[in-house]
């Protein structure tokens, strides 16, 4: 069954964060490191993307968690799998095996969930991540004109990227917490490309992130205007994620799902990090300010970003049971 379809049948739930749940882990340099990497050049704790290929286990644990909590969609590990975001490890070689080493292990772990349950398909989503670059802004306030990257060199580190993705059999591709629509507008042609050259047709979900009460993206722009730059492309949602809790989110989405033509989706952190850069906000609290955008009809993907774990997840699932999605405004 097309993603498509069930969309419009009930809400689909979004996974919860990669990271939190590594972090439980509590990995050191070795085991990031693995057999493999062991004489690498530089530092390779933090690389979690890199445990795809040196602890794919615990990626697969953490996917089935998520997968018992209900969630029917699941991110890939590649959030920094660019060779961009590669580059602050000396890894930029890895890309491709990167992408389609958490590819293979998210596939895995969805089509055993959904032969278990054929009437739950399970989906995955490859994660596409903003880099640690922007197009729009100069990172030297003393030489605004100055940028670090340019469009064609994302161009082709996104599709670098796309390619293990799709080999590594991902059923969506998501472009998330874009602070940069120029860079958003990379990741998109060059996906697009790809899929033209392959004769392929998969869905893309656009997510962005308001990055304060300003209630605009890094580079400027409002929800609207962020949804006008991304109007030309042919993409399943618009959504946002990220950098805000559940009820700062809110009123976002609520302006986003009244103005935009196609489904749309929200995973917010679980609220906003504490001195320590910790998540508190429980299941339960997260669940009661989720209730809204559900009860509202305003998302037809609702999820968790920074801070959520499978029991966040299992809240979110079971009160999703509970509403109809949001109505498909076709004639927007």
């Amino acid at each position: 069954m097309h993603i498509q379809e069930v969309l419009r049948e009930r809400i689909l739930v979004l996974d919860g964060a990669m990271g939190t749940m590594i972090q439980a882990y509590g990995f050191e340099e070795e085991d990031f490191q693995g057999e493999r990497f062991r004489q690498h050049s530089c530092p390779l704790k933090g690389n979690n993307d890199l445990l795809s290929i040196t602890q794919p286990q615990a990626i697969r644990e953490i996917h089935e968690k998520y997968l018992e909590a209900g969630a029917d969609i699941l991110e890939t590990n590649t959030f920094s799998s660019t060779s961009i975001g590669m580059a602050d490890y000396e890894m930029e070689d890895l890309v491709y095996e990167l992408n389609f080493a958490s590819a293979k292990i998210a596939k895995e772990a969805a089509e055993a969930f959904t032969l278990k349950d054929p009437s739950k398909p399970r989906f995955v989503a490859g994660s596409i991540g903003p880099t640690n670059k922007t197009a729009s802004m100069s990172p030297d306030v003393n030489d605004p004109g100055y940028r670090a990257i340019d469009f064609d060199a994302l161009v082709q580190a996104y599709r670098e990227q796309a390619i293990g993705l799709l080999e590594g059999g991902v059923d969506i591709f998501l472009v998330e917490t874009i602070f940069d629509t120029l860079n958003a507008k990379a990741a998109i042609y060059a996906i697009d490309s790809l899929l033209e050259e392959r004769g392929l047709e998969i869905p893309i979900m656009i997510s962005g992130t308001i990055t304060d009460a300003s209630g605009r993206t890094l580079s400027g722009q409002t929800v609207e205007a962020f949804a006008i730059s991304l109007s030309h492309a042919s993409i399943l949602s618009m959504g946002l994620n990220c950098a805000l809790g559940a009820d700062q989110l809110y009123g976002y989405v609520q302006r986003l799902s009244d103005f935009c033509p196609h489904f749309i989706s929200a995973h917010p952190n679980a609220g906003l990090p504490n001195a320590f850069g910790a998540y508190d906000q429980t299941a339960d609290e997260m669940r009661d300010l989720i209730e809204p955008y559900l009860k509202d009809s305003l998302v037809n993907i609702i999820g968790g970003c920074c801070g959520t774990t499978p029991e966040h997840i299992r809240q979110i699932a079971l009160l999703a049971e509970k509403y109809s999605p949001r109505k498909f405004k076709s004639n927007v």
